[in-house]
C-alpha cells in the first residue's frame, strides 16, 4: 500500500486546488478520480459545458446578449442543433482536461483512477473497472462534488424527462421546454433555450428568481426573460410530472409530450422537460461510516471554518459541504483546506465572493444587497449607472444593462455592487478590489478609466449616488 501525506477524494476545482497546494508545500498527493477523465462536474458536464454553450448561442447572433433577436437569428438557431453546438464546446472541454492533467503532472501529483472508498479513516480503497488499488494518507480531502437531484417518483429519461446532465447530450432542439427550478441552473438555461427560440415556461416556488440576488437586478432579468418569451409562473409547485401522447397538432419530435400539473391545478405541457430544483452530494458510496463521518439528506458533509470534517484530519471542500457551491468558491476553499491542514498561514477576501449567474443577460453581483442592509438597519444610498449612458454600452448595443453601487450614508465606503448585462461577471470585479481594501467611492470618482469602456459605469454611478446623498 502506497503512503501518501494527502489524497484527495475527486479532481474537481476544489480537489484540484488542493491537491496543488499541498504539492507546493513539498507534501506526496494523489488524487483518486471516479471517471476516466479529471476536471470533475465543473468541467465535464456543468461550469464550462454550460458556459461554451451559450457562448455558441451568442455566437449564432453575432454577440448580440441583450438586444432583440432578428430573422436571421432565428433561422440560424432553428437549423442548429445541440450537437453542432456542442462542437466548439467539446473542444473547450477538452483543453480543459488537458490542462488540469498538465497542472497535475507538473506538480508530481499522482491521479489514481477508480472509486473512492474509506476502508478506515485514513485508509482509501480505489475501486476501477478492471483493477483496484489502496493507499493511506495522513491527511483526507472529500471534494466528491454533486450531481442534479432526482426525485425517485420522477420518471426521468434522456429525451423528455431530464437533468441539466442530460441536456447535455440532446441530439436536437427542442420545439418547446418546461423548466422546474428557478436556481443558477434553471434560469441560465431557460435564457439559453429561450435564446435559441424554445418556447419555455419556468416554474419557480418563490415569488421571485434568484432571492439571493438585489431584487432590482432580478425585477430586470424577470422583465427581459419576459420580453425574450420566456413564461414565468411564480409562486408555484409542480406536484405531478407525466408523459402524455401529444393533442392534434402538437409539434414534438418523438411523438411524445411532457405534462406537469401545478399545485394550483394548472397543467402546462411541452415537448422536454428540464428539473433544475437541487444538487445531491456525492457520498452515498465513500463508506463514511467506516471513517467515522455521516452526511445529511442532500449528501453534504458539515466542516468548520477550516473546512474540517467532524474527524480532524479529514477535510471536505467544494459543493459537498454545500452553500455557496460556485466553481470560484471551490477553488478557494481546496486551496484554503490543504494550507490548514498542513498548518500554513494563509489569508483570504473570501467575505467578498463574487456571484456569477451566466443567464442571458448574464448578472453579477459582490457584497451586501439592499434587503440585507434595510433589515440590518445600516444606512445607505443606492448609484445607478445604465449602460444605454455609457459609450461602450452603445457600441455594444446593450439597452438594459446597469451597474449599481451600494454606498454607506456616512462613511462612503462601497457596501456591495450589482450588475447585469454585457460582461457583468468581469465589471464586478473592480469594486470587489476597492471593498477588499474598505475603499469609498470617490475613488471612482477620481480614477481615470479607459474610453471607450463599461468600467465607465463606476465613475456614473458613483456620481448618481454622491449626488444623491447631498441633496438628501
Amino acid at each position: 500500500m502506497r503512503q501518501f501525506n494527502l489524497c484527495v477524494l475527486g479532481s474537481g476545482p476544489a480537489g484540484q486546488k488542493a491537491a496543488i497546494q499541498a504539492a507546493k508545500l513539498g507534501k506526496k498527493v494523489c488524487v483518486v478520480e471516479q471517471r476516466e477523465v479529471v476536471g470533475g462536474a465543473a468541467i465535464n458536464t456543468g461550469t464550462i459545458p454550460s458556459k461554451a454553450l451559450r457562448e455558441a448561442i451568442l455566437n449564432l447572433g453575432g454577440r448580440a446578449e441583450a438586444t432583440p433577436r432578428t430573422a436571421d437569428f432565428y433561422k440560424a438557431a432553428r437549423t442548429a442543433t445541440f450537437a453542432s453546438l456542442w462542437e466548439s464546446a467539446n473542444r473547450v472541454i477538452k483543453a480543459e482536461i488537458d490542462m488540469v492533467r498538465e497542472h497535475f503532472a507538473r506538480n508530481g501529483v499522482e491521479v489514481v483512477t477508480g472509486r473512492g472508498q474509506f476502508r478506515d479513516s485514513n485508509v482509501i480503497d480505489a475501486v476501477g473497472a478492471h483493477a483496484s488499488e489502496t493507499v493511506g494518507a495522513e491527511k483526507i480531502l472529500i471534494a466528491t462534488g454533486t450531481r442534479p437531484a432526482k426525485p425517485t417518483d420522477i420518471e426521468f429519461d434522456a429525451d423528455n424527462i431530464i437533468t441539466s446532465d442530460e441536456l447535455l447530450s440532446l441530439s436536437h432542439t427542442p420545439h418547446s421546454m418546461i423548466v422546474v427550478g428557478g436556481g443558477v441552473i434553471g434560469t441560465e438555461y431557460a435564457s439559453m433555450l429561450s435564446a435559441l427560440g424554445v418556447k419555455v415556461t419556468l416554474v419557480e416556488g418563490r415569488q421571485r428568481l434568484l432571492d439571493f440576488v438585489d431584487a432590482e437586478i432580478i425585477e430586470a432579468l424577470q422583465y427581459h426573460l419576459r420580453q425574450s418569451g420566456v413564461t414565468l409562473r411564480m409562486g408555484e409547485n409542480v406536484v405531478r410530472i407525466k408523459r402524455i401522447e401529444p393533442p392534434p397538432g402538437a409539434r414534438t419530435r418523438d411523438g411524445v409530450m411532457v405534462e406537469a400539473t401545478l399545485e394550483s391545478g394548472k397543467t402546462i405541457r411541452a415537448d422536454c422537460l428540464l428539473y433544475a430544483i437541487g444538487r445531491q452530494g456525492n457520498t452515498e458510496d465513500l463508506n463514511l461510516s467506516a471513517a467515522g463521518l455521516t452526511a445529511d439528506a442532500r449528501g453534504r458533509i458539515k466542516v468548520n471554518e477550516q473546512g474540517q470534517t467532524a474527524v480532524p484530519h479529514v477535510f471536505a471542500a467544494g459543493d459537498v459541504i454545500g452553500f455557496p457551491a460556485l466553481a470560484s468558491t471551490s477553488m478557494e476553499q481546496g486551496r484554503l483546506a490543504a494550507c490548514n491542514m498542513f498548518g500554513e498561514r494563509c489569508e483570504s477576501y473570501g467575505r467578498l465572493l463574487p456571484y456569477g449567474i451566466y443567464a442571458i443577460p448574464e448578472i453579477s453581483m459582490v457584497g451586501w444587497t439592499e434587503e440585507q442592509l434595510t433589515k440590518e438597519a445600516i444606512p445607505y444610498e443606492a448609484g445607478v449607472a445604465q449602460y444605454k449612458e455609457i459609450a461602450r454600452g452603445q457600441l455594444l448595443g446593450d439597452e438594459i444593462g446597469a451597474l449599481k453601487l451600494l454606498i454607506h450614508q456616512d462613511s462612503h465606503t462601497l457596501l456591495g455592487v450589482h450588475a447585469i448585462g454585457t460582461g457583468a461577471t468581469e465589471l464586478i470585479h473592480i469594486g470587489q478590489a476597492v471593498m477588499a481594501f474598505n475603499g469609498t467611492v470617490e475613488y471612482f470618482v477620481n480614477a481615470v478609466f479607459n474610453y471607450p469602456t463599461l468600467a465607465e459605469c463606476y465613475r456614473v454611478a458613483a456620481l448618481n449616488g454622491l449626488n444623491k446623498l447631498r441633496n438628501q
